[in-house]
């Protein structure tokens, strides 16, 4: 008996952390997607070919999404 009351009063604490969790997870996957970074550099190298943008503005933007996918890199490899 002590159980099910245990279960119905922990219920709503229980499932706040199971989804923190949950919703953590989801973002961690989200932050370390290469395929999107890969993506958008693709994306930028079609505009860059396509002379939507400058030179300066490519390398800029290109350094970014570099470094992004460095510290994507960086943070699967500590896991």
């Amino acid at each position: 008996m002590a159980l099910i009351v245990d279960d119905i009063l922990f219920f709503p604490l229980k499932f706040t952390v199971w989804l923190g969790n949950k919703l953590r997870e989801s973002a961690y996957e989200d932050m370390t997607d290469e395929s999107k970074v890969h993506e958008e550099l693709l994306q930028l190298q079609m505009r860059y070919e396509l002379e939507e943008i400058d030179d300066e503005t490519y390398e800029k933007n290109e350094t970014q999404l570099m470094e992004r996918l460095e510290a994507i890199r960086e943070m699967k490899e500590e896991e």
